[in-house]
């Protein structure tokens, strides 16, 4: 995933929800995050960038796991079908 790309969900989520107010971005620290091209836009939008550290209550660790977990179940699932 490169900057473009991300960039241009971050527009077109601003676009879909007509320009949100207090829009707070929650992040994993991936580089495509931290560019300045990127900090920019969210600038530009008033966007309030978060990003949480290991192990405190923005770690995305948990979504991912259960993500993860469900997938595998939907795979074996189908498999049997």
């Amino acid at each position: 995933m490169n900057t473009d790309v991300v960039i241009a969900a971050l527009k077109q989520v601003i676009a879909d929800r007509n320009k949100p107010k207090d829009l707070i971005h929650y992040s994993d620290r991936g580089v495509q995050h931290l560019y300045i091209l990127y900090t920019d836009k969210m600038t530009e939008f008033s966007i309030i960038a978060s990003v949480g550290t290991t192990g405190d209550l923005y770690d995305n660790a948990l979504a991912e796991t259960g993500n993860g977990l469900y997938k595998a179940e939907m795979i074996k699932y189908l498999k049997e079908q």
